[in-house]
């Protein structure tokens, strides 16, 4: 139905910024809420944020809120994880989900997963 692909990551130092992407392709970004997560080595698979159908306010993390932002371009068909103040617990596999109801915290509750980009904080 709907296919994701995740990119932006890489390695960075404690403070930095980087803007992940999360583009779709087979049906529109825009019919859909879509959430990223993330999964650090040897932890379980964790939501972070989401953004609604109807660009609603957003949910964060309490350990990411204030330092990132979520977006979507619907002429791109992209949604964005904008992360500032990068930390070295922030190192993880991040991966955008989309689900065709609202926004959850919840992994099951999302119908498709991208790949992941690797995203790496130190020193």
């Amino acid at each position: 139905q709907v296919q994701l692909v995740e990119s932006g990551g890489g390695l960075v130092q404690p403070g930095a910024s980087l803007r992940l992407s999360c583009a779709a392709s087979g049906s529109s970004l825009d019919d859909y809420s879509v959430g990223w997560f993330r999964q650090a080595p040897g932890k379980a698979r964790e939501g972070i944020s989401c953004i609604s159908r109807s660009d609603g306010s957003p949910n964060y993390a309490d350990s990411v809120k204030g330092r990132f932002t979520i977006s979507r371009d619907n002429a791109k068909n992209t949604v964005y994880l904008q992360m500032n103040s990068l930390k070295p617990e922030d190192t993880a596999v991040y991966y955008c989900a989309v689900r065709g109801s609202g926004c959850s915290t919840i992994r099951y509750a999302y119908n498709y997963w991208g790949q992941g980009t690797q995203v790496t904080v130190s020193s």
